[in-house]
């Protein structure tokens, strides 16, 4: 695949491996210049599903824009919403706006519209 989609340069050697996160990153594997985009654009958006990584296309030599697959997008767009919303939960941690289990559902159930529960008789 490699060769076919991102010339003989690709194929010569899988090159040094970075890590970036948890992914690792390939040079020759993960870098293109955008002239070999625009000549291979068809069968590169058709592989992005089986790249393992996205990739980084270049301009002047210098990364330019990043091509990945939706289902990738959608992973790192849903990680990027949750752990914003971790932050945010810790911040209203830190801050002391949090409610105990009790307070909470009387809250839920005040804004749901139920009658404040009865105790069971004895």
């Amino acid at each position: 695949m490699a060769k076919a989609v991102y010339g003989s340069r690709a194929a010569e050697t899988t090159g040094p491996t970075y890590r970036v996160g948890s992914q690792a990153f390939q040079t020759a594997e993960d870098i293109i210049p955008i002239a070999e985009l625009k000549a291979n654009m068809s069968e590169i958006v058709r592989e992005l599903g089986e790249r393992p990584r996205p990739l980084v296309v270049t301009l002047n030599g210098k990364p330019a824009a990043v091509v990945m697959s939706p289902r990738e997008y959608d992973r790192l767009s849903y990680q990027s919403r949750f752990i914003d919303s971790l932050a945010a939960g810790l911040s209203d941690v830190q801050a002391g706006r949090t409610f105990d289990g009790e307070e909470a559902i009387a809250e839920l159930r005040a804004d749901l519209g139920f009658k404040k529960r009865r105790k069971p008789a004895r």
